[in-house]
């Protein structure tokens, strides 16, 4: 899925507010705040909803399996 330090990241690449974030992805500033604290375990949907904003405007995650890596990258520009 995704992890709180990869919507973190994403927001930062694109210079976004959590507001912002939560309005894109249409669900609350809390659950935002929640979300990248990793103080809650959200519903399948929400996740989804905030991974479909992020990579609407063009960021990529990706966690290759069995490495314990993660990470963001916005398209033409080199991950992190």
């Amino acid at each position: 899925m995704v992890t709180p330090r990869e919507i973190r990241a994403a927001r930062a690449l694109l210079g976004w507010t959590r507001q912002e974030l939560a309005d894109r992805a249409i669900v609350s500033l809390n659950t935002v705040i929640r979300m990248e604290q990793g103080a809650t375990d959200p519903r399948t949907s929400t996740v989804l909803a905030v991974r479909d904003a992020l990579e609407k405007v063009g960021v990529t995650f990706f966690s290759p399996l069995g490495q314990g890596e993660e990470g963001v990258k916005i398209k033409g520009q080199t991950p992190v």
